[in-house]
């Protein structure tokens, strides 16, 4: 399988950058995830490495091979779209090997493709309806064995889980990643979903504004977010990210900041790493909210947005005033100025 390298890639739409200086490298057959806030160049840089756009700036190898300037069709690519692109006036089997008829693969070769790429992916028994009579689970399986049986050693996949309820996405989302690990395809895949790249990614590239701002592993964009904004996409819910004087005051900051002013920091707390403590920060409760398994409790800690996971139910008035602590191995401190990553 092709590895993919981007290098110094650039795409301007007049003179706003959408995609300015990008480069990485995705290892073959592995599955990196381009994540990140509407608008933040994932798509187009995606698209670029599709050929359906072509850069101003920088260049893209898969394999061996430049193809900045190729056609699609010249790539060796296959790629699953956000809307499924089926045709509605044609069955199951005959919209997963649509392609194969127009690059004129014989017919016991495709018949035989379609046979495995409909076991593979449990289409079987619906080879011979219409798009219209599939439920959209069933839909995006069509448009996945459409990309399969193009036996493409690359698959470039934008969103492909928008269109799905959450149950779907997330059977959907375990289905691709163990496609993808069967097959062994080297894979992009585009989300704004910060679930979906932790748990399908071998590999994370953040993006925002038309750059990367990490890329990483789950855990490492987990565990050692590089900037604020790194650290609140990431996780359910989000880190606190709160400056340092708002907790200064208290012996458990002293001990986080060191030696360190407070005025040029923030504190970086996840939500799950939170304890209820008397001897720790004073927080004003706003709301609780129980999930069952543990309580998301939404406070203020000197006037800046707090949120604690707790486990189990825990019962707590609007109003109220709580306090937390955390252990020391758990905090993570930014430059105020920068918000870039210091310990």
């Amino acid at each position: 399988m092709p590895t993919i390298l981007v290098e110094g890639v650039s795409r301007l739409w007049g003179e706003t950058a959408a995609v300015r200086d990008v480069s990485f490298k995705v290892e073959a057959g592995s599955l990196v995830a381009l994540l990140g806030p509407s608008g933040c160049g994932k798509s187009t840089t995606l698209r670029l490495i599709a050929g359906l756009d072509f850069p101003n700036a920088g260049r893209i190898l898969i394999g061996d091979r430049d193809v900045t300037q190729l056609p699609p069709a010249k790539r060796g690519i296959a790629m699953v779209f956000q809307s499924y692109a089926l045709f509605p006036h044609l069955s199951v089997a005959e919209n997963i090997i649509f392609g194969l008829r127009v690059r004129n693969v014989d017919r016991a070769e495709r018949d035989k493709r379609l046979r495995d790429v409909a076991q593979l992916l449990g289409l079987a028994p619906l080879l011979e309806r219409k798009p219209s009579q599939l439920s959209g689970g069933q839909q995006q399986r069509v448009a996945l064995a459409r990309a399969v049986v193009a036996q493409a050693e690359v698959c470039l996949m934008d969103e492909p889980l928008s269109n799905l309820d959450a149950q779907l996405r997330l059977e959907m989302r375990r289905e691709i990643r163990a496609l993808q690990q069967r097959l062994g395809m080297t894979m992009i895949y585009v989300t704004h979903d910060q679930v979906e790249a932790m748990t399908m990614a071998d590999r994370i590239i953040l993006m925002r504004n038309g750059q990367i701002e990490q890329n990483g592993t789950p855990t490492e964009l987990y565990a050692s977010p590089a900037t604020t904004f790194s650290a609140r996409f990431i996780g359910t819910p989000p880190m606190n990210v709160v400056p340092a004087t708002a907790v200064a005051s208290r012996p458990i900051a002293q001990t986080l900041l060191g030696q360190r002013s407070a005025d040029d920091i923030y504190i970086g707390v996840r939500p799950e790493s939170v304890r209820l403590d008397d001897a720790g920060v004073a927080a004003e409760v706003i709301a609780a909210e129980y999930l069952g398994a543990d309580t998301l409790l939404e406070t203020r800690v000197g006037g800046a947005p707090f949120v604690a996971r707790i486990a189990g139910k825990t019962d707590v008035a609007r109003g109220a005033t709580v306090h937390f602590a955390w252990s020391p191995d758990d905090q993570h401190l930014f430059d105020r100025k920068s918000e870039q990553r210091l310990v």
